[in-house]
This record gives structure tokens, C-alpha cells and sequence, in this order.
């Protein structure tokens, strides 16, 4: 019998090779190695992935990065006037010693004076509140209509002006010291503004990401790369910080300006799909491991009602192998009714990209949505506010207090990985969120009443907050919804990966817009705690039910003794 000629996969070939369809940035190396190094042999399909783990890493950093300036920025706008050294300029109106100018001006009566207008009436918080409000309502009624523009535009232009747009506008923020405005409505237009733009972002990355990486160990390498939005915090926080006390204009155009130039980065180099480089999955590699772990597979799949738990949760799928298709990828599985000539080369299945109700109907997508509504009410409320928080509960400065706020962001990193890690250990990722979520419920209230103690207890215990906070929001902002849009209820449709993400970020999104505005109308901290751990308990209870069923799905595979993978 004639062997079928598999293609080769690509994995030790030359820099060389063209791609007509590759970003500029991708075919100018390519040339540049066909003429410096023509000898030059590399693994393209690593090369390619680690390329876009980089660059989409480097682009959400670079999100968040522009969405911080404004809580270290807010601790200036609106301070203590009493504890402000009077700078040397300053005239008061009709003030002075009159012809002598010997005799110094008298001291401003004014408490507001060293304020920055509008943010000097009684109700500051309000207006901070606003500003707040006007990003993140923006952000969450945008991101449904992005993951929808997402799936039918190139996501290499769709990431590339949204990172343009994004860093204009903050840059547009800052301009407001620098040409002296002071309309409210010229800062909440921005805000607006900036926050449509933001939402191109996580639909984008984590699309590019699902396409390329398959499901093995996703969750870990999500945890890891999802530390972006926790680097972006702090690098944000860090440059805001350095120029808050001197020119908080600096605060903002700084990391305008590198958002755009990140983003022309994007439109250069990144590849939004495998097939455009020719990396896309062999059918040879796949069987091969398939054959690999064939004594597995085999003992999956129980009986109906294990099958019924699976699906309705996100846990990896455990279909048999000759009725799956290849993720990802233009083939089909080879089974024993598969021709041997022309198996290959067939045509790619078409699909429809799913709308807005279809994805709805994935299950877990409204539980997962629910919680993430909850639980980054909470996150979110800590990145606009804890700056601000730190300064007025302890007798920190503006300076020192946005720096010691990068504390929760460095510990929803650790958060982030480990709760990958224990998503991909136990292939339970509900029960994943609802431990750490009950476990950050009392944390909250041990912040706050404990926090202001010292330093170094503040430290402490923010740390173990951010990691507890931002676990489950980083594994349901990343896994899960990578592994809720490639459902084994899509029959193998690709084209939902970026509407199932904006559904669960845009829902989550809501609640973001909601917690900051509370915050800012609730009167005293106190209860501001209480709102915040109402809210972590809500998004664990939406969870109960995906996290029992994968429980019982649990005891049913140690009672068989079925591998779970």
C-alpha cells in the first residue's frame, strides 16, 4: 500500500521562507536572514510562538500600563493643602506688601488653593467617581460590540489602532495641566473615550493566544503570561508615581507615548494566525501524539452522565479520538473511513462566526460571566482607589503610598500563576476560584482593620490580598475563556473565541464601572470593606453549582480509577 505523503511541520527550516501574508516586520527579518545568515536553521513553530507570547504580553501591559496614572494622579488633584509646601511662585490675589518687597505675601486662606479645578469642591469624590465611571462604562458597553468586530476584522489592525487610540487619549489627560483646562467634561469625554478604545485589547490578545497554543498546560501558561495586567499596574503606578509630585502631566504622557509606540510594534510584527506563516498543526503530528497517549484516552469517557458533568463546565475535553477535529488547524482527524490519497489537502471546514446568543448558550459561559462581574468589582475598585486609600488611612505621602500599591499587583502575579497551576492539577478550575475567593473574603476585612499598623504589615497583608483577589479573576479572564470558546459544543468553530471572552470581560467589566462609583459614593472606608466583601462572596456563589458538578465528576473518576488529563 502507497503511503500518504504528510507535509512537514515545519520545525527545522530556514528564517528564509517567505509568508506574502506576514506582517511588514515578519518579511523584512525573513529577507534580512535569506541574506545575512542563508544557512540559519530554526525551530519556526517555537520561534513563532514565543514571538506571540511577547509581543501580545508587551501590548496588555501596555493596556493597563495607561489605565493607572489616573488613581496615583487623583491623591494631587485633590490633597491637603495644609501639609503642602507653597511653592515659590506663588502670588495670593491682592496679597503681597503692597510697593515693599521686603514684606512676604501673606499665607494663602484658601484650603483648596493647591488643588486642580474641578477636583477642589466638597464633593471630589464624586467627580473622582465620575472619571472612574466614565472608563469603565465605556469599557463595559464597548467590549460586547469588540469581541463581535473582533472575529471579522484582522486582529493585527484591530490591536495596532486601538493601542494608537488608547495612548492619544491618555496623553490627552495630561495635556489638561499643560493648557490649563478645567472643564469636567473635557475629563470624563477623555475618560469615555479611552475606555472604548481599551476594550480592543483582551479580546485581541487572548484570541491570538487561543489560536496559537493548544491545551496542554493552558492554564499555567495563561497564570504566567496573564501577570501582564499586574506588570502594566505597576510599571503604570511606578512612572505615574516618579513625576505625580512634580508635573502629574508627565504621569500620563509618558505612558501615552509608549502605548503607541507599542502598538506600531503590534501592526509590524505580530502574526494573528499560524496558516499565515505555515505553522498551522499537521495531522501527522497530531496522531502521533494522539498514539502516544491513546491508553488514556481510551478510559476517559465513562458513561452519560460523567460526559453531562464535563460538558457543562470547563474542564478539558476528553472526546474520542476519531470523532475530534483538530483545533486550530485546516485538517481534519484521520479515522478508519479517511481516504488514503488526498486526506490532507482537503478544503477547511467553513464556519459562520457565532453571535452574541450562541455563545450564551455555551455552558458555564453565564456562571463564569456572573462571578467575573463580581470579583473584578473588586479588583478594579483597588486599582482606582488603593493609592488613594493608602495615603488617607495611613501618614504616607502621595509618592510613597502609589508605591507601596504595587504590593497587591506583585501578588495578584504569584495569584495568577498559581491559580493556573492548580487549575491544570486538578482540571477543576471553579473550585480553583471559589477556594481562593473564600479565602479573600476575610482577608479583606483583616486589611482593613489591620493595615494601617505599620509598614510592614500593610505590605504583607497586601500582598496576600492581591493574591487572593486576582487569582480567580486572572484564571477566568484567560483559561477559562479560552477554554469556554473552543466548547465541544462548537462542533470544532473556531469563531467564537473573541466573543466568548468579551461576553465574560464585558460583563466583568460592569461590575469594574460599578465597584469604583460605589466607592466614591459610599460614605466612609468601613463600608466600602463591607461592599467589597458582599461582592467577593456573590462571585463565589455563582460558582457552586460548575464547582459541585466537577466535584462529583471528580469522586466518579477516583471511583473508576480514570486518569483525568
Amino acid at each position: 500500500m502507497q503511503r500518504a505523503r504528510v507535509p512537514s511541520t515545519g520545525r527545522q527550516q530556514r528564517m528564509s521562507s517567505t509568508y506574502p501574508s506576514a506582517p511588514i516586520g515578519v518579511r523584512l527579518i525573513s529577507y534580512l536572514s535569506a541574506k545575512l545568515c542563508p544557512r540559519l536553521q530554526v525551530n519556526r513553530v517555537l520561534w513563532f510562538k514565543c514571538s506571540v507570547l511577547g509581543l501580545t504580553y508587551l501590548a496588555y501591559t501596555c493596556y493597563h500600563m495607561t489605565r493607572k496614572p489616573i488613581s496615583v494622579v487623583k491623591s494631587v488633584l485633590h490633597r491637603n493643602c495644609s501639609t503642602v509646601t507653597l511653592p515659590p511662585e506663588f502670588v495670593t490675589p491682592g496679597g503681597g506688601g503692597g510697593s515693599d518687597p521686603t514684606v512676604p505675601p501673606p499665607l494663602p486662606t484658601d484650603g483648596t488653593w493647591c488643588d486642580y479645578a474641578p477636583f477642589d469642591q466638597p464633593d471630589f469624590n464624586s467627580l473622582f467617581g465620575a472619571l472612574d465611571s466614565a472608563f469603565l462604562f465605556s469599557y463595559a458597553i464597548a467590549m460586547f460590540f469588540a469581541g463581535f468586530i473582533a472575529e471579522r476584522v484582522s486582529l493585527r489592525y484591530f490591536l495596532a489602532l486601538g493601542m494608537a487610540f488608547s495612548g492619544l487619549f491618555c496623553y490627552l489627560f495630561g495635556m489638561a495641566k499643560v493648557y490649563d483646562i478645567h472643564a469636567l467634561w473635557y475629563f470624563v469625554a477623555v475618560q469615555a473615550l479611552a475606555g472604548m478604545f481599551q476594550t480592543t485589547g483582551w479580546p485581541g490578545v487572548v484570541t491570538i493566544v487561543g489560536r496559537w497554543f493548544g491545551k496542554s498546560k493552558r492554564g499555567l501558561i495563561f497564570g504566567i503570561w496573564n501577570s501582564h495586567t499586574s506588570i502594566g499596574n505597576v510599571l503604570g503606578t511606578l512612572i505615574a508615581a516618579h513625576y505625580v509630585e512634580r508635573d502629574w502631566s508627565m504621569s500620563f504622557v509618558v505612558p501615552g507615548f509608549v502605548m503607541g509606540l507599542c502598538g506600531f510594534l503590534m501592526f509590524l510584527f505580530v502574526v494573528e494566525r499560524p496558516e499565515i506563516v505555515d505553522c498551522q498543526e499537521k495531522v501527522a503530528d497530531y496522531a502521533q501524539q494522539q498514539r502516544g497517549s491513546s491508553a488514556g484516552s481510551s478510559v476517559r469517557r465513562m458513561d452519560d452522565s460523567v460526559s453531562d458533568v464535563e460538558d457543562s463546565g470547563v474542564s478539558a475535553e476528553q472526546d474520542n479520538v476519531s470523532t475530534r477535529t483538530l483545533r486550530g488547524s485546516y485538517y481534519s482527524e484521520i479515522n478508519e473511513r479517511t481516504p488514503i490519497l488526498g486526506s490532507i489537502n482537503r478544503a477547511p471546514p467553513q464556519h459562520d462566526a457565532i453571535g452574541f446568543f450562541g455563545a450564551l448558550r455555551i455552558p458555564g459561559v453565564i456562571e463564569f460571566s456572573l462571578s467575573l462581574f463580581f470579583s473584578k468589582l473588586v479588583s478594579y475598585t483597588f486599582l482606582f482607589w488603593l493609592p488613594f486609600y493608602i495615603q488617607h488611612s495611613t501618614s504616607m505621602g502621595a509618592k510613597l503610598s502609589a508605591d507601596v500599591s504595587t504590593v497587591f499587583d506583585i501578588g495578584g502575579i504569584i495569584g495568577a500563576i498559581a491559580a493556573g497551576m492548580l487549575s491544570d492539577a486538578s482540571a477543576m478550575p471553579a473550585t480553583t476560584c471559589t477556594g481562593m475567593l473564600a479565602i479573600a473574603a476575610p482577608l479583606l476585612l483583616i486589611y482593613r482593620c489591620w493595615g494601617s499598623v505599620s509598614l510592614s504589615v500593610n505590605i504583607l497583608l497586601l500582598f496576600v490580598v492581591g493574591l487572593m483577589v486576582n487569582g480567580p479573576y486572572a484564571l477566568i479572564t484567560t483559561s477559562v475563556s479560552a477554554e469556554l470558546g473552543q466548547h465541544s459544543s462548537l462542533n470544532g468553530n473556531s469563531k467564537a473565541l473573541a466573543t466568548v471572552t468579551a461576553i465574560i470581560d464585558g460583563t466583568g467589566s460592569i461590575g469594574a464601572a460599578i465597584g469604583p462609583l460605589l466607592a466614591g459614593m459610599v460614605s466612609g472606608w468601613n463600608n466600602v470593606f463591607y461592599m467589597l466583601v458582599i461582592s467577593d462572596v456573590l462571585a463565589l456563589a455563582m460558582l457552586l453549582r460548575i464547582s459541585s458538578k466537577e466535584c462529583s465528576r471528580r469522586n466518579i473518576n477516583r471511583r473508576y480509577n480514570v486518569r483525568i488529563e
